[in-house]
C-alpha cells in the first residue's frame, strides 16, 4: 500500500509541473499589457524600447511578409497618427508552445478587442483582434496582428453613396 501511495504521489507530482506556466510567461504578459498602455498613449519610442532589434513581424495585410523592426514601428506610427484615443481590451493572455516542441515557451497570444476614433472621419473603432508575441532576452522577438485590416480601412471610406446620403439627411 505504501508503494502505491508513494508512486501516486510522484505521478502527481510530475503532472503538476506539467500543468503550469512557463517561467517567464507572468513577466512576459505584462511586458505586453505595457505595450498596450503605451499604445493609448501614443509613445512609439517606448513601444521600440520593448522590440528586440531583430524583431520580426506579421503584419495583418493580405499578402505582407514578415516586418522588420523599423517598418512594424512605422506601422504603429501610422495607428497613432489614424486612431484617437485608441485602447486594446484583451478577453484573455494565453500562454504560447514552441510550434516545434509543443511546450510552452513564455509567448504570449491574447484575443480582444481595439477601439478609438478614426481621426479623419470620426468613425469609431471596434475591432476584433488576436495577437502573438514571443520573447527573447526579455525582448518581444517576433509575433503578429490578425484582424480585418481590408474591413476596418473600408469602414473609414468616404463613398459617393456615403456623400449622398448624407446630402438627402
Amino acid at each position: 500500500m505504501k508503494t502505491i501511495l508513494v508512486s501516486l504521489s510522484i505521478v502527481a507530482f510530475l503532472f503538476s509541473c506539467e500543468s503550469g506556466n512557463h517561467v517567464d510567461f507572468s513577466k512576459n504578459v505584462e511586458t505586453v499589457k505595457e505595450l498596450v498602455n503605451l499604445h493609448a498613449l501614443e509613445d512609439a519610442d517606448g513601444i521600440s524600447a520593448l522590440f528586440h532589434d531583430d524583431l520580426e513581424w506579421q503584419g495583418p495585410a493580405y499578402g505582407s511578409g514578415q516586418l522588420n523592426k523599423a517598418d512594424h514601428m512605422a506601422a504603429i506610427v501610422m495607428y497613432h497618427d489614424m486612431f484617437d484615443n485608441l485602447k486594446y481590451t484583451a478577453n484573455n493572455w494565453l500562454p504560447g508552445v514552441n510550434a516545434e516542441t509543443g511546450q510552452l515557451d513564455g509567448s504570449v497570444r491574447s484575443y480582444g478587442v481595439w477601439t478609438g476614433t478614426h481621426t479623419a472621419t470620426e468613425t469609431p473603432l471596434e475591432l476584433t483582434s488576436y495577437h502573438t508575441f514571443d520573447f527573447k532576452d526579455g525582448k518581444i522577438i517576433t509575433g503578429g496582428d490578425y484582424f480585418d485590416l481590408g474591413g476596418m480601412v473600408a469602414s473609414f471610406q468616404v463613398t459617393p453613396e456615403t456623400d449622398q446620403a448624407d446630402a438627402v439627411e
